[in-house]
């Protein structure tokens, strides 16, 4: 447990922060689901649109530091792939 001010006043920021980035994590995963659903079901119309609304989520969670860079870039690019092939 903190003892110092200054470590309490450290432990209640951390605590805040956990939580903005637990929101951030869900609602980029929720996205990423959306995606993985119409490309399950085959749709490509419907792909297309989550697609294009979840790529900007998942890059703004790696510019918030929720994800690395290059985690984000592989996600996007990896679902990029597995649409591309739903068209072909």
């Amino acid at each position: 447990m903190a003892n110092t001010p200054s470590a309490k006043k450290a432990a209640r920021k951390i605590e805040r922060r956990t939580e903005v980035n637990k929101n951030r994590r869900s609602r980029m995963r929720t996205f990423v689901r959306k995606i993985e659903e119409a490309i399950a079901s085959g749709d490509r119309t419907a792909a297309d649109v989550a697609f294009k609304a979840a790529e900007p989520e998942i890059m703004r969670a790696a510019q918030k530091g929720v994800l690395h860079k290059n985690t984000a870039s592989r996600k996007v690019s990896r679902l990029a792939q597995r649409l591309a092939k739903l068209g072909a």
